[in-house]
């Protein structure tokens, strides 16, 4: 599914449009701007999430603390008749556009939009029978795991392949926000790998791209990354999103990270012939005439490598010189 060039880089709106399509537009065109492959959207209502009352958020860590979730909810959704509109512009802006649903309307919904991939977040990795009816579509699935035991990651991808799901990325996630550097692991991500024979990726909620180039070089194909204009202008998840000049260097870096894993090999490269010049070799540290003995003193290891390489060094000792040889001549 993915340019295997560089990394696929998932930009997350999520609910930083604070309600607002003009700025919802505007997040679409500076991630593509920024050099994303993709832009995400989140299609939920509040009420195909929760219902009032039933949950108000105790952690006191939490940047929602205090907050209802269904008001959290409401706030933070991305309205269904924008949807539209946002895929168009992602396809004016050359842009690849897709969701996450978080139930089955929402599926029926995307579906009649053209929606090409399918993001499962990582709360609804139990939901299995949205993730059956999600696998149905025949569409490729990114499934974060955050939040979820190594059995039910295994029950989750075993409803997507059981029920058509043939193209398959798990992203490694912590589910805090945001989340801590040393709560990634992102050594996990080739045991993933390797477990579920599926490529894999990071959602990543930590600050700065440091973790997402990490685990490019860990085998990362997919970057996904909270995005907004300006964390300044605040919205629901602003503390822990990006902004347009870090999401360019995020894709920058990622892709050097990418192309920098090149393949395992001990061969001088065609760009270091030139450098072997300045390997060290055995050179006259004085003028030697013919007949005299090499020595400690009129010998010298240096740049450049147009003469005898070091390790002739002992043996060159024992040796009279055959020539004569000038100060900084090679020993040749």
């Amino acid at each position: 599914m993915f340019n295997q060039q560089d990394p696929f880089i998932v930009a997350e709106m999520s609910g930083n449009h604070n309600q607002s399509l003009d700025r919802a537009l505007a997040i679409i065109d500076a991630a593509a701007a920024a050099g994303a492959q993709a832009i995400k959207l989140q299609t939920y209502t509040a009420d195909t999430v929760t219902m009032p009352g039933v949950y108000t958020i105790s952690d006191p860590k939490s940047l929602w603390q205090g907050r209802d979730l269904y008001d959290l909810y409401q706030e933070a959704h991305t309205p269904w008749e924008w949807h539209k509109a946002l895929f168009d512009r992602a396809k004016e802006r050359e842009i690849i556009c897709f969701s996450t649903p978080f139930d089955e309307t929402a599926v029926d919904f995307l579906e009649s939009l053209g929606n090409p991939i399918y993001k499962i977040a990582s709360f609804e990795v139990n939901h299995l029978p949205l993730l059956e009816y999600i696998a149905k579509t025949g569409k490729p699935v990114i499934m974060s795991v955050g939040a979820s035991t190594l059995e039910e990651i295994a029950e989750a991808v075993k409803t997507l392949k059981d029920n058509g799901c043939k193209d398959l990325t798990l992203l490694k996630c912590t589910s805090a926000y945001p989340a801590r550097p040393e709560d990634a692991n992102l050594l996990t991500m080739p045991d993933m790998a390797k477990k579920f024979n599926c490529a894999v990726g990071l959602s990543d909620h930590t600050p700065g791209i440091g973790a997402a180039v990490a685990a490019v070089a860990l085998g990362a194909q997919v970057i996904e990354k909270h995005f907004c204009l300006s964390r300044a202008e605040g919205g629901v998840d602003s503390a822990f999103s990006l902004e347009p000049a870090e999401l360019k260097a995020l894709v920058e870096e990622t892709r050097r990270a990418y192309l920098s894993l090149g393949k395992v090999s001990y061969d001088i490269s065609p760009a270091e012939e030139s450098s072997r010049l300045f390997k060290r070799s055995i050179y006259a540290a004085r003028e030697i005439k013919i007949g005299d003995k090499f020595t400690k003193d009129n010998l010298k290891i240096i740049r450049p490598a147009f003469g005898l390489a070091p390790k002739y060094f002992s043996a060159q000792l024992k040796k009279v010189a055959t020539k004569n040889y000038k100060r900084g001549e090679p020993i040749i």
